[in-house]
C-alpha cells in the first residue's frame, strides 16, 4: 500500500514558520532540515515532501520574507505629504530588519552555499520595491524629487540595508541617539541628493 501523502498546505505553513523562528534563534550553523522537522514536529521525508530539499526549503523563507516585509509596508497610509510618505517607510523596512536579522540576511545577502536565488526568484522582491517606487514615483509627479523612479528606490533600499547591517553589527553608533541620527542623515542626504531642480540652461 503506498505511504500516505503528508503534504499539506497546514503542515507547510507550520514547517515554514518553524524554519524562520529556528533560523532567527538558532543561526546558520545550527538550521537543518533535521532541526526544523524536529522542532515543527514532523519528519525529515515529510520536509523533503513539501521542500524537496534545504535549498528548497531556504527558497521558501526568502519568498516569505518578502511577503511578511510587503505585508508591513502596504500598511503605512498615504498621506498628503508625499516625500513623508517615502521617508516613512525606511523605519518599516529597519524595524523588519531588526525583528528577522538572518532571515534578511536570507533575502539580501548570500549566506547558504546551497541556495542561489534565479531569475524568477530575486522577483519575488519586485512587491517591495514596487511600493517604493510607486511612492518615489508620486514624489516625481509632484516636483519633488527627481530623477527615475526605480534608479531611487534602489537607492535608498541599498542605503537601507547597509545602514540595517551596519546597526545589527553594533558599527552605526554607541547609543541610540547616535544610530537615530545616523540613519537620519542617511535617508535625507539621499533624498535631498534626488531633489528635484530646473535643467541647466
Amino acid at each position: 500500500m503506498p505511504r500516505a501523502k503528508q503534504r499539506t498546505p497546514e503542515l507547510r505553513d507550520r514547517v515554514l514558520e518553524v524554519a524562520i523562528a529556528t533560523l532567527g534563534e538558532e543561526g546558520f550553523a545550527r538550521f537543518t532540515t533535521r532541526r526544523v522537522a524536529e522542532r515543527a514536529g514532523t519528519s525529515v521525508p515529510a520536509v523533503y515532501e513539501l521542500f524537496a530539499d534545504k535549498a528548497g526549503l531556504v527558497r521558501a523563507m526568502f519568498f516569505e520574507g518578502f511577503r511578511m516585509l510587503g505585508a508591513e509596508l502596504a500598511k503605512i497610509p498615504q498621506t498628503d505629504d508625499a516625500l513623508g510618505d517615502v521617508e516613512r517607510l525606511v523605519p518599516v523596512f529597519r524595524l523588519f530588519c531588526r525583528a528577522y536579522p538572518r532571515l534578511g540576511q536570507v533575502m539580501f545577502t548570500r549566506p547558504f552555499a546551497d541556495f542561489e536565488p534565479g531569475p524568477e526568484d530575486l522577483a519575488a522582491g519586485a512587491a517591495v520595491r514596487d511600493i517604493f517606487v510607486g511612492r518615489i514615483q508620486r514624489c516625481i509627479d509632484e516636483g519633488v524629487l527627481g530623477g527615475n523612479a526605480v534608479d531611487i528606490a534602489h537607492v535608498l533600499l541599498a542605503l537601507a540595508q547597509g545602514l540595517a547591517v551596519q546597526e545589527a553589527g553594533r558599527w552605526l553608533g554607541t547609543s541610540p541617539t547616535e544610530i537615530e541620527r545616523r540613519w537620519k542623515v542617511g535617508v535625507t542626504a539621499v533624498l535631498d541628493g534626488f531633489g528635484w531642480a530646473p535643467p541647466a540652461g
